[in-house]
């Protein structure tokens, strides 16, 4: 499976994204050169999680983990068995808090106490192409289970018109990303939502993009 998964990003994902689609990249030195770590960008297209993998070395595979929702991606067997060979996933039960006692945030607080990096999208789903929802405070709680983790924030710009939700057609945009200056979490889940939705206000400013009120 693990080569399954090289093949896949190297022959397919790659030439698609960094070359047909053109990424434009800022701030890349600002992605963590290890794990533990925590990618926290907005969300409009399935491509958002491809092209944020793709943007690692294809070493790093194995310890980057997309955190997707179970009940959407193990739904049927083959999308079950692509999304956790192919692409990685770290399924996780949105329904777990429901749950007396359960941490719905276990399953990637075990992930990061192995070193590897999580992918997050605040946002909880993709939106409509090009506009931002507003953030959930996971993300928060996580920074705040977990606080020597590095949350680094990441704007994205063009992959909701090159493939939006509801579509199956590539369109070949650019896309522009922003990397941010890491965030660590404190007690106050206000305080640190306050400063990283600060952070994607400043990333998309730079990618001269309007603000959202």
């Amino acid at each position: 499976m693990k080569l399954l998964r090289l093949v896949f990003f190297a022959l397919v994902i790659r030439p698609v994204l960094l070359i047909l689609l053109g990424v434009n990249l800022r701030g890349r030195e600002k992605l963590p050169d290890h794990g533990p770590a925590v990618l926290a960008a907005n969300h409009n297209s399935h491509l958002d999680t491809l092209t944020l993998i793709a943007l690692f070395p294809l070493r790093d595979l194995p310890r980057i983990r997309p955190v997707a929702a179970m009940d959407y991606f193990l739904k049927n067997r083959f999308l079950a068995w692509f999304a956790t060979n192919i692409i990685g996933i770290l399924p996780i039960d949105r329904q777990g808090g429901a749950k007396e006692g359960a941490n719905p945030l276990q399953a990637c607080e075990d992930a990061l106490a192995r070193g590897d990096i999580l992918i997050l999208f605040p946002e909880g789903s993709r939106g409509e192409p090009e506009h931002l929802s507003g953030f959930k405070k996971g993300i928060a709680h996580l920074a705040r289970g977990c606080p020597e983790v590095p949350v680094i924030p990441i704007f994205m710009h063009g992959l909701g018109r090159a493939l939006p939700k509801g579509s199956f057609i590539l369109v070949p945009f650019n896309c522009d990303i922003a990397v941010g200056d890491a965030l660590f979490g404190e007690e106050d889940i206000a305080a640190f939502m306050a400063r990283y939705e600060a952070k994607m206000k400043r990333l998309a400013s730079e990618l001269h993009l309007p603000v959202w009120d």
